[in-house]
């Protein structure tokens, strides 16, 4: 019997399963004997591509990390870095958004992960480059990752049941609409999480003017408009 062209089993291959077992029934739903039934292969045919769960959790997270844009970042990018952190903050809670399950292992940091690495260095540097200092700009970082990592473990909105009775005006006064909030999920939570943004925005342009090293118009200058993120 003629060999296969093509192998069996590939790192891609186990990623792409394991990706859609966390997306569709979460974290817990991983392991290498039902990675292995998925793709018809052996259960220890996994570990000529990864070491243990873990590994797999890690190339699928970082998988994630790929689809977060970093073009605000680049040098020829005419966005100076308020609006560089604003718009990759919207690219990376939508990546997130799309992969739920995930959140806590990319909450964890980056690790070793190529990808969640390039995420890093791109927005450190790009700090950097406009004028803060690298320990504020390591703040920034990690700030933004809490509040955009946060943002995606769960929802304000989902969190109130549909049901009125719930929410006896005797006991919660101000909760009368709270079983409406289920109905405009979407709507509330990215209302939520661009009202925060630009308020977290906000104030890092004041710190700017005190902690930055003016380098440059493009990248370094805040010119004030009513309407920038």
């Amino acid at each position: 019997m003629a060999r296969p062209r093509k192998p069996l089993l590939s790192r891609d291959r186990i990623v792409g399963a394991a990706s859609a077992l966390v997306d569709a029934e979460g974290l817990d739903a991983v392991s290498t004997r039902r990675l292995a039934a998925v793709l018809g292969v052996s259960g220890p045919s996994l570990y000529n591509h990864f070491r243990n769960k873990e590994e797999i959790l890690d190339a699928v997270a970082d998988a994630v990390s790929v689809q977060v844009d970093l073009s605000m970042f680049e040098e020829s990018d005419p966005r100076d870095w308020r609006a560089a952190l604003h718009d990759w903050a919207l690219s990376y809670r939508a990546a997130l958004a799309a992969h739920p399950h995930i959140v806590p292992v990319l909450a964890r940091g980056p690790g070793r992960r190529p990808a969640g690495l390039r995420v890093a260095d791109a927005v450190f540097g790009a700090m950097v480059g406009a004028g803060w200092p690298p320990a504020q700009a390591t703040r920034i970082g990690a700030l933004m990752r809490y509040f955009i990592t946060g943002s995606a473990l769960g929802s304000f909105a989902g969190g109130f049941v549909d049901d009125e009775t719930a929410y006896d005006p005797a006991d919660y006064p101000h909760l009368g609409q709270a079983h409406l909030l289920a109905d405009h999920r979407r709507q509330v939570d990215e209302g939520a999480f661009e009202t925060g943004l630009r308020a977290l925005l906000d104030g890092l342009a004041i710190q700017y003017e005190q902690y930055a090293r003016p380098v440059g118009v493009d990248k370094a200058t805040v010119r004030p408009a009513p309407n920038r993120p």
